[in-house]
């Protein structure tokens, strides 16, 4: 399997806001992001630097060091944890001679990679150009040429300026694209009548489809990689009698490219126009806390951050002993009494995989659901005989 697998080095920073341990941490998550698209680490590097070298981020020793590795071990691509300047990234390939990424780039490549919709692929792509645009470096023989060769050029314009005005006239054919299919979006979610609306949200591989697969028995893409889910589906779930529409969005990560979220816009619609938020977190991963707050971050970027939200706590299987996972109640009570039960006024601990403790989940989707329903539709009685 290996022989297949794109041979590649990691390389994080060391500094005064994250420690070998944190860095190493965050190393884990771009060594999981390399596994996602198609390549496997055969080392890591780090460099402790209290300022990053403007020429090529890490110290002219430590790339001598990666130099000599990639070397003697057939290397194919270097990927760094930070994200590169365009001239740090052009350096780097001088002197290494292999493909040279950065997070950003890595995170591009699995979106390309996963977006299956005309929707989806049409914004990766247009992310894709708006990273590319700043690191042109004479990449003629890459490009489609979009138009006829005579009278294409002006006069004096170097082959550099011509690469970039394709590239600029892509981003306002993409852009262009996007704004009528957001159009039609928008129309789609006005003729989805006054259903009340949740959205799946969380940070990238937490359960969020398995989930969406769990409670509306559709059968939505779920892997145990990054980014499985990048296109938004929508189902109609019915809980207790009543119907309402559930989201499955894209996951977040740390350090979320900023050209992905701006082209993802329409994709965060979804939660921001969700009458409720189901926030997802793997209660299993060391750095749980972490990724609430990456994902709190974003939400305050668009500006959601004071909706109801149901804090959801998933894989709690990975904490219990396989031989009482069935007996698991008083796991959950004792859960229930730490400190993680208070950060939102509503939490829930469950395993989507193993269907633990459903039923509660189900019925605390279905009161705050109603809730809202009341509030909307204050007449419709007969819909909440028992109320």
């Amino acid at each position: 399997m290996d022989n297949n697998l794109e041979k590649t080095v990691l390389v994080g920073i060391i500094n005064k806001d994250q420690n070998k341990i944190k860095s190493n941490e965050f190393l884990d998550e771009l060594e999981f992001l390399a596994l996602t698209a198609g390549s496997i680490v055969k080392e890591r590097f780090f460099q402790k630097i209290d300022s990053p070298n403007p020429k090529t981020l890490i110290g002219k020793g430590k790339i001598n060091e990666i130099h000599l590795f990639i070397k003697s071990n057939f290397i194919e691509t270097i990927i760094f944890d930070d994200e590169l300047s365009p001239a740090q990234e052009n350096n780097i390939s001088k002197i290494l001679k292999i493909k040279v990424l950065d997070r950003t780039n890595l995170i591009l490549d699995i979106f390309a990679q996963r977006a299956k919709s005309s929707y989806a692929r049409t914004q990766v792509e247009l992310a894709q150009c708006q990273y590319l645009l700043p690191r042109l470096r004479g990449m003629w023989t890459h490009l489609e040429r979009q138009k006829g060769g005579i009278g294409m050029r002006g006069p004096g314009e170097t082959e550099i300026e011509t690469d970039r005005r394709i590239v600029r006239d892509k981003i306002s054919l993409l852009k262009e694209k996007i704004k009528k299919i957001d159009k039609q979006m928008s129309n789609q979610r006005g003729n989805r009548g006054k259903l009340v609306r949740a959205a799946l949200i969380g940070y990238t591989n937490v359960g969020k489809s398995t989930i969406m697969n769990t409670i509306s028995k559709s059968n939505v893409f779920a892997e145990n990689k990054l980014f499985a889910t990048v296109d938004t589906t929508i189902r109609k779930v019915v809980v207790n009698n009543l119907p309402f529409l559930l989201g499955d969005t894209v996951g977040f990560i740390r350090k979320l490219p900023t050209q992905l979220i701006e082209s993802f816009k329409s994709t965060l619609d979804e939660v921001r126009e969700a009458d409720l938020l189901l926030h997802v977190v793997d209660i299993s991963h060391n750095n749980f806390k972490d990724h609430m707050e990456s994902v709190n971050k974003t939400l305050k970027e668009i500006n959601v951050i004071n909706k109801p939200t149901i804090l959801i706590f998933n894989k709690i299987d990975r904490l219990i002993p396989k031989s009482k996972i069935y007996d698991s109640e008083k796991h959950i009570k004792k859960m229930k009494k730490t400190w993680i039960s208070k950060i939102e006024n509503i939490t829930i601990f469950i395993s989507a995989k193993n269907k633990l403790n459903l039923d509660e989940f189900k019925n605390i989707i279905y009161n705050e659901i109603k809730k809202i329903h009341i509030k909307r539709f204050p007449y419709n009685d007969f819909l909440y005989p028992n109320i």
